[in-house]
């Protein structure tokens, strides 16, 4: 089982969710995301829940019936913004090995 964190954050910027110790090296749920135009990284949104194992994170989003959230991995490079790893990008990688 992971290290889950259950809440609702304000609205944070996608900088400051990957310069967050809080979600480092962890997925995160996203809900109200709003995306840069063009790109595939969020610009902003509302943190609904986080956790070190995805199967778990994904277990309680569809518990709570939050199946419209992104779902992105926060690299724990500190201070440096990564690149959202989209969940489907994952998976489509899982299925090839």
């Amino acid at each position: 089982m992971g290290s889950k964190i259950r809440l609702v954050t304000p609205r944070m910027t996608w900088r400051d969710i990957c310069r967050s110790e809080e979600f480092a090296g962890r997925w995160v749920a996203l809900d109200n995301v709003r995306y840069v135009q063009g790109a595939s990284q969020p610009a902003e949104a509302d943190v609904v829940d986080a956790d070190d194992d995805l199967a778990d994170l994904c277990a309680r989003m569809r518990e709570a019936d939050r199946t419209a959230c992104a779902i992105l991995f926060v690299e724990d490079d500190a201070g440096v913004p990564a690149r959202p790893q989209r969940l489907q990008q994952l998976w489509r990688r899982v299925a090839h090995h």
